[in-house]
């Protein structure tokens, strides 16, 4: 067991009340049942964005625990038993197996995790999305760590001019790369500007000779069509950013969400649309079951407590965001299933579209001329 202390955020679908719009209550209290019953935690908040669970905890066992994963497991689904009871639509929906076997990566639950040494101040961010991908994250990343017209430490700051380290994983390949910042900036957006397949997983401090120092982001990069091998279900992805003395400060880090980004998800799991900075309050996606939406969670942690929640999202600074949200929101159903709200067909590979090409593929001919 390591002295260090572990964050770890691990999401999931067990079952939505009212189609995809919301947790039931009693699916959030069994959570927080189970969590308090172990031991293995210094602590926790439960809490939900749209249709997703979270699990936010603290613990000195490192990432990738094996019995901290269990755990978490283990509260979605005594969760999904009640989601059962209640017949909440798609109860159980992102576990994608019946028992846990060692880690909760690749059984469907989303998961993003950071070991650190405790500063003597650490404000850290939580940000959690739904009807999206974890691709959402990389243009909010890309600002808070390496634009400097976001992040203005990173010119008024001389501890962040040495820049930072991204690694960077090809979903379809299942590979990785690091990419160290500025220098190699050009090479990073040739890759995460195509967020469905190279995803942001990390940030790093860099350090004098150019490795990797201490950790300042983590992102969720569990693609749940991939690893069910049809739609069951948008991913939703969780990220964590630690701010301040030598890292983006808070605003810096919440300053990209003030422009809302076109994200692949929303209805279906299969439309392009602005994400939505909301309150938790808000944080309920009904139009067309979205639009897709992000939820920042800010936490003090001491001594492995986590101080808080302050909910960021809910600031009126950022109702411009939202307005411009609609107005985007507008502007992209008014073209229905054309492209570009559409998915283009290399997307739509897990949805339900194969489905009416399998249906309709005799029908299709040679062309004569």
């Amino acid at each position: 067991m390591s002295n260090d202390l572990t964050l770890s955020v691990i999401k999931a679908d067990v079952g939505s009340h009212v189609g995809h719009t919301s947790v039931h209550p009693r699916l959030i209290a069994c959570a927080q049942s189970h969590l308090a019953e172990s031991d293995l935690l210094d602590d926790f908040h439960v809490t939900a964005v749209g249709d997703d669970m979270e699990l936010i905890m603290t613990h000195k066992h490192g990432v990738d625990n094996e019995e901290v994963h269990e755990l978490a497991w283990d509260a979605f689904f005594a969760a999904t038993e009640i989601a059962k009871d209640l017949k909440l639509y798609g109860a159980g929906q992102d576990l994608l197996a019946d028992a846990f076997s060692g880690n909760v990566k690749g059984l469907g639950p989303g998961i993003a995790e950071m070991q650190i040494v405790e500063r003597p101040s650490e404000p850290v961010i939580i940000f959690m999305a739904d009807k999206t991908e974890p691709g959402a994250w990389n243009l909010p990343l890309f600002k808070i760590f390496a634009d400097p017209f976001n992040t203005a430490g990173l010119v008024l700051d001389p501890s962040m001019h040495d820049g930072f380290i991204f690694e960077v994983y090809d979903l379809i390949e299942g590979k990785k790369i690091d990419f160290s910042v500025p220098e190699e900036m050009y090479d990073l957006l040739a890759f995460i500007g195509a967020p469905s397949r190279f995803v942001i997983r990390s940030i790093y401090r860099k350090e004098g000779d150019g490795s990797r120092g201490d950790i300042a982001a983590s992102a969720s990069t569990q693609r749940l069509n991939i690893t069910a091998g049809e739609y069951v279900g948008k991913d939703d992805p969780v990220c964590i950013v630690r701010c301040q003395s030598g890292l983006p400060a808070v605003g810096e880090v919440l300053e990209p969400f003030a422009n809302p980004h076109l994200v692949s998800g929303w209805m279906r799991g299969s439309h392009n649309g602005p994400i939505m900075p909301t309150s938790l309050e808000s944080a309920v996606p009904t139009r067309f079951d979205g639009p897709p939406r992000v939820c920042s969670l800010g936490f003090q942690l001491r001594n492995g407590e986590l101080l808080g929640p302050k909910d960021m999202f809910d600031d009126v600074a950022f109702d411009e965001a939202r307005k411009k949200a609609n107005k985007i929101a507008n502007y992209m159903r008014e073209m229905g299933p054309f492209e570009p709200h559409r998915l283009p067909l290399d997307e739509m590979e897990y949805t339900t579209l194969p489905q009416v090409m399998e249906r309709l593929q005799d029908r299709f001919k040679p062309i004569d001329d």
